[in-house]
């Protein structure tokens, strides 16, 4: 029996004494039973830490065996095996294309020893997400196609053990961490379970997408096998087993490499709620153990909000919510993994829309793209470059700053986002104004998303919406530092802006300072 096989066979035997409160390999005595798993009991942990609404901005990537056909998106390994969607139909080229390219005969599993990761430098990724401007920053440790990124003693299908030979997880929470910053992995193997066994309405060939399992059931093929090693990559196996994995693999993560953050896709709810309360606790009890404040992030309804925070992807708020939350937003403008020919998203819109998050209480993750050898494209390189020099200038108006009683206002036309809210990639201008404020209130930045007409006076309203009577002691331009004119008419903060050099083209900061 090869090395491989002994390993799984050892997981196998492991898997069939796991239970749903010892799942996870190295359980930690010292933890404090702090929380009860009860929504109830959970809620009395503080999901909106200091040092979250602090942060505003945290890195995060896709990257995987999916990124290796650098084809599509990261959903590549579930459209490959649907053979009869509709033409236009997202992933419905896959298919074709996978079969002109690589053969009938070769399935996901296979590009697993193409994902080489041979340039990966977890140092270099740290360093660059620290440049630009992020407080936080982890990775997709699990998506959907169920292959682990870190050296997992449950799931055999894992990056330390086949492909890249490495842990990924572990190798990059470890420099961030050098670095003073906090963590995060994001949980996407609830859609991993073969849900259509039964259901050939949903199969590969019925033209029918079943968006509760990645892969396309096909009676006939490799994502319907019981093959002892690939029925755990492809989803084959009982239900509570694999909720008993699913659980494991989380635990596992939380107690190997302590993440500050646990994040989680949609899907989540496909997961009894027993086991999202042994999760959330497990988490909780283990991280405030080791002196953490943990937070666990989920989307749509997939957990109670008195327990987390609610994720939007790709999109932001309306207004000023009563919690802080959070929005995924991608890099590029298509896929979240590279792909061949990707575009990406221009700096200025991506820093405008994170402005506009941030005067909402949000924060933002921002997704970058790895290609599969561990390189990240400098395109992309540039592009967080731009947000951390422009970051780096306005710093004191960005980090450890809250909202005012207002977000803003302006003349941008509402995008609707396609996950709720508005789009995270509105057109503003500097006809668009956002505020934040200092913690003592004492300062009020308003940012005004462009270029202002340099020596010309401008109005700025709901400066004094906290406190009609509130004096002003001095208005300057964060970054230049210089001094403008003011006076107060009405409501209104006439200010006059200075020449063009002392401002930013991305968006210019006033800094209202209050006696």
């Amino acid at each position: 029996m090869n090395t491989l096989k002994k390993t799984l066979k050892i997981a196998s035997l492991l898997l069939a004494a796991c239970t749903l409160s010892q799942c996870s390999p190295k359980q930690t005595e010292h933890i404090k039973n702090v929380y009860e798993p009860t929504w109830e009991s959970l809620a009395k942990h503080n999901s909106e830490p200091e040092w979250f609404k602090d942060a505003k901005l945290g890195i995060y990537f896709h990257w995987g065996v999916y990124s290796v056909p650098a084809y599509s998106s990261e959903w590549y390994p579930a459209w490959m095996y649907y053979t009869n969607l509709k033409e236009g139909q997202w992933g419905a080229d896959v298919h074709d294309y996978h079969v002109k390219t690589y053969g009938a005969d070769f399935n996901y599993h296979d590009f697993i020893p193409m994902f080489k990761a041979e340039h990966f430098d977890a140092a270099r990724w740290a360093d660059l997400f620290q440049k630009a401007g992020a407080k936080f920053a982890g990775l997709v440790a699990e998506h959907h196609d169920g292959f682990a990124m870190w050296d997992s003693e449950i799931n055999p299908w894992n990056a330390a053990a086949m492909g890249p030979k490495r842990d990924i997880t572990g190798e990059l929470l470890s420099e961030l961490k050098k670095r003073g910053m906090k963590t995060i992995t994001t949980f996407h193997h609830a859609r991993n379970l073969q849900r259509y066994a039964n259901d050939s309405n949903h199969w590969a060939n019925s033209g029918n997408v079943g968006w509760n399992s990645h892969y396309a059931y096909d009676p006939n093929g490799i994502t319907s096998t019981k093959d002892e090693k690939l029925k755990y990559l492809y989803g084959n196996i009982p239900a509570d087993e694999f909720y008993d994995r699913w659980l494991g693999q989380v635990d596992e993560v939380v107690d190997k490499y302590a993440p500050d953050m646990i994040w989680f896709d949609s899907w989540l709810d496909m997961i009894p709620e027993k086991y999202r309360k042994e999760m959330v606790a497990h988490d909780f009890n283990t991280a405030v153990s080791r002196g953490q404040e943990p937070i666990v992030f989920h989307k749509q309804e997939d957990l109670p909000n008195s327990v987390s925070l609610v994720d939007i992807e790709q999109g932001g708020k309306t207004n000023i919510p009563k919690k802080y939350w959070l929005t995924d937003i991608t890099i590029s403008d298509g896929s979240w993994c590279y792909t061949k020919g990707l575009k990406y998203k221009k700096a200025d819109l991506i820093i405008r829309n994170m402005i506009d998050v941030w005067s909402k209480k949000g924060v933002v993750l921002l997704n970058v793209s790895p290609m599969a050898n561990g390189i990240i494209p400098q395109e992309q390189q540039d592009v967080l470059m731009t947000i951390g020099k422009w970051i780096n200038k306005h710093e004191e108006a960005v980090y450890n700053t809250r909202v005012h009683s207002i977000f803003g206002y302006g003349i941008a036309e509402f995008e609707k986002g396609h996950f709720g809210g508005q789009s995270a990639t509105m057109k503003y201008t500097k006809d668009d104004v956002r505020f934040t404020k200092s913690k003592d209130g004492n300062t009020l930045y308003v940012y005004l998303l462009g270029l202002p007409d340099p020596n010309t006076e401008i109005g700025l309203e709901h400066v004094f919406e906290t406190n009609p009577n509130q004096e002003i002691k001095r208005v300057s331009v964060v970054g230049s530092g210089v001094e403008l004119k003011w006076s107060v008419t009405g409501n209104q903060l006439m200010v006059t802006t200075p020449g063009a050099d002392d401002m930013d083209e991305i968006a210019t900061v006033i800094k209202v300072e209050f006696i």
